[in-house]
């Protein structure tokens, strides 16, 4: 199991980095696998410096922000209208009402023309489906919007994803024993912090820490919020290894 950072800035994409994206890529039938996690504002483009968009099997909607879904209306348009043909029809999970939000948003008063493109699936809380050769599980956790937390697994690897959320003792359940942790931290110790929003760095560690992760990877710090706060504040609850993630960050599990 490969992991690539495409995207990784909060909320909005930022002057070194697109908005949510990651690439996690394993053999499969003797060919390579790609899943994206999320497909947020500027991430497509970064997208096609590391793979083909022909050759993305599936999505993986956490939650449906902008900083973290709306690129797939230049998927869709890559898909339909590719000048060597349309493409395979391909699954897109994500919070229910996924298929009609996106088409909405792509301008399509109808979503005939997206769900011709894509397999749109409801994320069930606490389900499990196969893509390809992983094991995707999915949480509920805490946001203003339906939002999921995602845990990937294959050959024997595994990688969780906190998505955007508040504190919630779910994510320790879904990172249990996880190889790799991709967890948001958007706010800073410091500040007065709107509740049921976002993760600071310490409150990312603790979670690492309470679900024992192999090493925990910092993500969707916006812009605005300096990272050697956040930085700072994750070594207060974790003692492991870790990485603020930046855009083209590359995580091999084998």
């Amino acid at each position: 199991m490969k992991l690539t950072v495409i995207g990784c800035a909060g909320s909005f994409p930022g002057p070194d980095s697109p908005a949510s994206c990651y690439l996690v890529e394993a053999p499969f039938e003797g060919r390579t696998y790609r899943l994206l996690i999320d497909l947020g504002s500027g991430a497509l483009g970064e997208l096609q410096r590391v793979c083909d968009l022909r050759d993305v099997d599936a999505v993986a909607l956490s939650h449906l922000h902008a900083d973290h879904c709306f690129d797939l209306s230049g998927l869709y348009v890559v898909s339909k209208y590719h000048p060597d043909g349309q493409l395979d029809r391909i699954p897109v999970l994500g919070p229910a009402g996924t298929g009609d939000f996106l088409a909405t948003a792509y301008g399509i008063h109808e979503p005939v023309g997206m769900t011709e493109q894509f397999d749109f699936r409801d994320w069930q809380d606490g389900g499990t489906v196969q893509l390809g050769p992983f094991a995707v599980t999915s949480v509920l956790v805490d946001h203003p919007v339906p939002a999921y937390a995602i845990r990937v697994a294959a050959g024997g690897h595994s990688l969780a994803y906190s998505g955007d959320t508040g504190p919630t003792d779910q994510l320790v359940e879904l990172a249990a024993g996880a190889d790799l942790f991709l967890c948001e931290a958007s706010f800073v110790e410091s500040a007065d912090n709107p509740p049921n929003l976002h993760l600071t760095g310490a409150e990312a560690g603790t979670y690492a820490t309470r679900a024992d992760v192999g090493r925990l990877l910092v993500t969707h710090i916006p812009a605005w919020t300096d990272r050697a706060e956040v930085e700072s504040d994750v070594k207060t609850t974790w003692e492991g290894p870790y990485d603020l993630v930046t855009a083209g960050s590359t995580y091999d599990l084998s």
